[in-house]
């Protein structure tokens, strides 16, 4: 493991979960699609209590309902343990550009909503998969709201999801915000 210049453009790609076997292999919560793309990138960076440290990933499967990874440096079942929690991010600049139409969720987040009728809804929180679609989750900052809420939107282009403006950073919908 090395400590060379953390990339500000890093891009979360899931989160070391546990240990596999004796030889310091590690379970891997994976967020790429499909699963198993994680082990694709030979170079990642694991963060711990706020330290970013870069390790080599040697060679990684899917094991199960798992990935299973073996890192450069860990060999015991106890230098595997001390990762659990970690969260992996590669250099955006390792990922490849999506194909016209795909994005990544990781750049779609903290983009503005509104709608077809142009009502600001408020920035992307976060998106999550449901077997169905996936759903987008607004944070809610329109002023006749009272207090904190979330706007849910299914991901459904282009019934839904009507523009996705990457250089504005706006996402068009048609869906009724108090649904």
């Amino acid at each position: 493991m090395s400590s060379s210049v953390v990339p500000a453009d890093r891009v979360l790609l899931g989160h070391i979960t546990g240990v596999y076997g004796l030889k310091g292999w590690v379970k891997v919560h994976s967020d790429t699609n499909p699963r198993d793309n994680i082990v694709t990138y030979k170079s990642w960076w694991l963060e711990q209590r706020g330290n970013w440290t870069q390790v080599r990933m040697l060679q990684g499967r899917p094991q199960g309902k798992t990935i299973i990874a073996q890192l450069e440096g860990v060999d015991t079942p106890e230098g595997a343990h001390a990762l659990i929690g970690a969260t992996i991010a590669v250099s955006r600049a390792a990922l490849p550009e999506p194909a016209e139409g795909e994005y990544y969720w990781a750049d779609l987040i903290g983009m503005q909503v509104r709608t077809v009728e142009g009502v600001q809804i408020g920035p992307v929180e976060r998106l999550f998969e449901t077997g169905a679609n996936d759903v987008v989750v607004i944070s809610d900052e329109r002023e006749e709201t009272e207090g904190s809420s979330e706007v849910l939107v299914p991901w459904l282009v282009p019934d839904v999801i009507t523009e996705v403006n990457s250089k504005d950073r706006i996402i068009t919908i048609d869906w009724d915000p108090d649904f």
